[in-house]
């Protein structure tokens, strides 16, 4: 076990797997269905399309539209289909669809390389990649084995709740708005934050959050189920988890922090922050939970940040701390620390919870 500790601990294998599917756009006219919308065909749906897009959203990858229509006849139409809700943030409209890819991710907050466009027509495949080259454009042909191909490894519970939970947070948005203050908003929505020590049952979840999370991972690793069960079982290594919820339910587990332990020393091997909970005023908890802890029991706190193309964010999320640069790593990253000279406090609009062990 040693070895395997030892090389996840600096280079985790992981890093080398292919990007996740996070959401797949889809054109409509000769696509999802057969006969275009405008022309008054008599529609019929694509075979096994339904079922396609249902499996899709159980496993949280998110369905969106890029359909050049009339909004009003494409959304009837869905729901005559009967497929309305499985679309979010369906952009039909007579834009170029790489402006409506563009809003869908910027709505996800996701990335370009996160997102599959699937078009029967090569003109609008090669206008979204000549715009946006991460975005993977396929023919209308491969929707046969889309499932076989996007398919990810684990699906945890907030793999099918992921839709559900990007509606709940358009509804906080708009409280918000009305609400007008941001304070008094995050107030009203009776935040609780919770920290423990992952179990074997958290495991799947972890390494969907550092497959998934690229903008709020501060070295980018991404780790196996394998690796994770390692680091588990290591008495060098604590990994903590953590969880959200407010009054309208839960944003499940959205963070993930790993210390290693080496004499009198905690080293921050990874931190990460779901981006969807960076608005909540609660992205800095369990940093700072991971601060006060050390700073108790007598351990002397570094961080390591391995810069991305993605995560500058958390650099000055470390910086903002109190971190100062200490070292250099053989990666290219660099070696934080941190004096730990006071507690430090948790906003008093979250009740925070944590269980050690």
């Amino acid at each position: 076990m040693e070895n395997t500790v030892n090389r996840i601990a600096g280079t985790p294998s992981a890093n080398n797997r292919k990007k996740p599917v996070k959401c797949v756009v889809w054109d409509l006219d000769h696509t999802i269905w057969h006969g275009i919308l405008s022309e008054n065909d008599q529609l019929t749906l694509r075979k096994d399309i339904t079922d396609i897009l249902k499996t899709l959203d159980s496993w949280g990858i998110i369905n969106s539209i890029a359909s050049k229509n009339n909004h009003e006849d494409a959304i009837r139409m869905l729901e005559e289909f009967g497929i309305r809700e499985y679309f979010l943030y369906p952009q039909i409209n007579w834009d170029l669809k790489s402006g409506s890819i563009g809003r869908i991710r910027e709505k996800l907050n996701i990335g370009m390389d996160a997102i599959v466009f699937i078009d029967d027509q090569p003109f609008e495949r090669d206008e979204v990649a000549f715009v946006h080259e991460q975005v993977r454009c396929l023919d209308v042909d491969v929707i046969g084995n889309i499932l076989q191909e996007f398919k990810p490894r684990f699906i945890t519970d907030e793999s099918s709740l992921r839709r559900k939970m990007y509606i709940d947070d358009d509804i906080r948005n708009l409280e918000e708005q009305e609400i007008g203050n941001n304070r008094q908003f995050l107030e009203s929505l009776q935040l609780a934050f919770s920290i423990q020590p992952a179990t074997v049952n958290d495991l799947q979840r972890v390494e969907e959050l550092t497959i998934r999370t690229n903008q709020l991972n501060a070295t980018g690793y991404s780790y196996s189920y394998e690796e994770l069960e390692a680091l588990l079982k290591s008495p060098d290594h604590q990994l903590f988890v953590a969880e959200l919820t407010d009054k309208y339910g839960s944003y499940g587990k959205i963070g993930v922090a790993m210390v290693e332990r080496n004499g009198d020393t905690w080293t921050l091997k990874l931190l990460l922050m779901s981006c969807r909970v960076m608005s909540r005023g609660v992205g800095t908890v369990l940093l700072h939970y991971i601060m006060n802890s050390a700073r108790e029991k007598g351990f002397r706190l570094e961080a390591e940040f391995l810069p991305t193309d993605r995560n500058r964010v958390m650099y000055i999320t470390y910086k903002f701390a109190g971190f100062t640069e200490s070292g250099k790593l053989d990666n290219g990253g660099v070696i934080l620390t941190h004096p730990l000279n006071d507690f430090v406090s948790y906003p008093d609009y979250i009740k925070l919870s944590t269980h050690t062990s």
